[in-house]
């Protein structure tokens, strides 16, 4: 306890502690006469030998020792260790960088399907079972476990093949997973499985390091349990009884009183009146061959078939409907070679073999179903869950076309359309004349004037009238004669239907307009003006020829409404107004022009001046 003391304080003047009481103590104690002295000057030994200056920690501690339970008043201060991050996980859940194998793979297995082959002796219907086992490897031990499924009743003990443990190859290595692979054998323990497949963790883990595993192969199963699996499904009602035992309990419940029940004919009440109707066709490939349209009629009540023909008008065939009378349609058909031999009824058709878009054979000829009617549909959908119009099969014949000869081009001579009729017709007749247009325009004719703009300056002066005759349409022209021009007037293009070469359609009404150039003849020809009765006529039906409405040629000039020769009274003059509406992108024609003119304009100040055409006014009758 001294040399504690000393180890912690030190202080020189001290070593005398235990030897004599501390001065100024004074206690309850006894005091004592008895002294105790050292040999030698300990004045020499200890004070004149003094040491370094206490610190004020060593008097504190001095102090302290005043008291008997000093030693219970003082504690060292504990050295304040580094907080670190790992020291704040608790111990039980601490986990080490590099983890072992079994706290890394816990509980993780890898399993695989397979079998493996035993031999039969003494049995007359088998030789060999397919054992099927499942194997375990168990990834944090590497232990292997074998286990076979148990199948009740099979005669072998099944169950733990193999316990959980280590296995060694014949090499001398343990064995691992990358020993397992699909559509190999493997031994172990001197049993040679054949691997068929994994589950879906075993093939996930090899694929995350990077392997992969063949398909699954299919287990093998053998003649015991193919006839084990029968006899479960049969004791369990999963079969239907033969035609023997069904045989037997009509003849028990026959002796019992009970009268046998007649399927055909409960079958017949519940279905009579029920037929299903299909429609079909059959391609006869024979010589004079062709497709024949057909009509199926399946009857619900005893399950026979009837198919009549479906012929159009005028067909050639005999009017006999019947293609197959009625009664059981076979999927294979065939006589005996020997009257009143016994034979083996083939399979019949039934409904769920009659399928829209698919074909059936009827005694040897290829039947397609190609359509049903409603209530064959509601009846499949109903019982079957089968849209027969799903397979529908569109047998409509394309149109015929034929290649037409197009008639020759017009030598010139009389009309066209007597021209046409004799290249139809070997006895023609004349066309059918419009007898209503005839009575209504039959007096009206339509002028106007023209001229020639082809760059010669010997036609420059030449005019020319363009009739337009509205009762048929025909068109004709005459050259205004003028004395000493050197041409000789009269008829420039007789009364006829004039094609447009601009269109390539026949002149029409809409095609003639004040300042249109038309080609007549093979010459340019612009029109300058028409006549009063061409321009009257014209204005009365304002939706066939727009040119002469005065309020759609108004709405046109709306972009001008700000300008201020539009806004003036006094009127603007035509020419003026046009290069206005160009300005603006307006294109106006000059038959435009005249329609204002005639509806909004004044005459000029005199006789000389052209008229003019009143702003204010346009703008009044284009915004009502």
């Amino acid at each position: 306890m001294t040399a504690k003391l000393s180890k912690s304080i030190s202080l020189p003047g001290l070593y005398k502690l235990g030897m004599e009481k501390p001065k100024g103590f004074e206690g309850n104690a006894r005091k004592t006469t008895l002294g105790f002295k050292v040999g030698g000057n300990l004045r020499s030994a200890v004070d004149l030998k003094r040491g370094p200056e206490p610190s004020e920690n060593g008097r504190q501690l001095a102090s302290l020792m005043k008291t008997a339970n000093w030693r219970t008043l003082y504690k060292e201060p504990e050295e304040e260790l580094e907080v670190k991050e790992e020291d704040l996980v608790p111990r039980n859940m601490r986990q080490p960088r590099l983890s072992p194998a079994w706290l890394k793979h816990e509980k993780q297995v890898l399993r695989w399907y397979g079998f493996f082959q035993e031999s039969v002796s003494e049995r007359a219907d088998e030789n060999a079972r397919y054992r099927h086992v499942y194997i375990m490897y168990f990834m944090e031990d590497g232990t292997v476990g074998i286990n076979e499924p148990k199948v009740e009743n099979s005669g072998m003990p099944q169950g733990n093949f193999l316990k959980r443990q280590k296995v060694i190859k014949e090499d001398g290595m343990q064995l691992g997973p990358d020993d397992f692979q699909i559509g190999q054998e493997i031994c172990i323990v001197g049993h040679t499985f054949h691997i068929c497949g994994c589950d879906r963790y075993t093939r996930w883990f090899f694929e995350e390091n990077g392997l992969e595993l063949a398909d699954d192969e299919t287990m093998p199963v053998d003649t015991w349990q193919v006839n084990y699996r029968i006899r479960k499904a049969r004791d369990h009602g999963g079969m239907p009884l033969t035609k023997g035992v069904m045989a037997d309990k009509a003849l028990f419940r026959a002796l019992g009183g009970i009268p046998p029940v007649d399927k055909k004919f409960a079958q017949f009440l519940l279905n009579d009146r029920k037929v299903l109707r299909f429609k079909a066709y059959w391609d006869d490939h024979t010589p004079y061959g062709a497709r024949i349209y057909l009509v199926l009629h399946y009857y619900l009540a005893d399950n026979t078939c009837e198919i009549n023909e479906s012929f159009c008008r005028n067909s050639g065939r005999a009017v006999w409907p019947v293609f197959m009378k009625r009664g059981p349609l076979h999927k294979s058909n065939f006589v005996n070679g020997v009257p009143g031999m016994l034979s083996a009824e083939a399979p019949r058709y039934l409904p769920e073999d009659l399928k829209v878009g698919s074909s059936i054979n009827v005694w040897g000829r290829n039947v397609v179903l190609y359509d049903c009617d409603d209530f064959t549909r509601t009846f499949y959908q109903d019982y079957l869950g089968l849209d027969q119009f799903e397979g529908r099969i569109d047998v409509s014949e394309k149109p015929l076309t034929h290649t037409k000869l197009l008639p020759p081009p017009h030598t010139g001579v009389g009309k066209e359309e007597d021209s046409l009729l004799n290249c139809t017709m070997i006895q023609p007749k004349p066309p059918k004349i419009d007898l209503e247009r005839m009575l209504v325009h039959g007096s009206e004719a339509l002028r106007f004037e023209c001229k020639m703009i082809n760059g010669e300056p010997e036609d420059e002066l030449r005019r020319l009238c363009i009739s337009f005759y509205p009762a048929d349409g025909e068109l004709s022209a005459f050259e205004v004669p003028v004395r000493n021009s050197g041409h000789m007037g009269g008829r420039f293009s007789e009364k006829r239907m004039t094609k447009n070469p601009a269109t390539g359609e026949h002149f029409k009404l809409a095609d003639l307009f004040v300042g249109q150039v038309i080609t007549l003849a093979a010459q340019p020809l612009q029109i300058i003006r028409a006549d009063e009765r061409c321009l009257q006529f014209l204005e009365a039906r304002p939706e066939e020829f727009p040119y002469a409405d005065p309020v759609a040629c108004s709405k046109r000039l709306l972009p001008l409404a700000d300008t201020a020769e539009m806004q003036d009274p006094a009127g603007i003059h035509p020419d003026h107004l046009k290069d206005l509406a160009a300005e603006a992108g307006i294109a106006m024609v000059d038959h435009e022009i005249i329609t204002l003119l005639r509806s909004f304009g004044v005459p000029g100040e005199t006789g000389s001046d052209q008229p003019k055409v009143i702003g204010p006014k346009v703008l009044e009758c284009a915004q009502k």
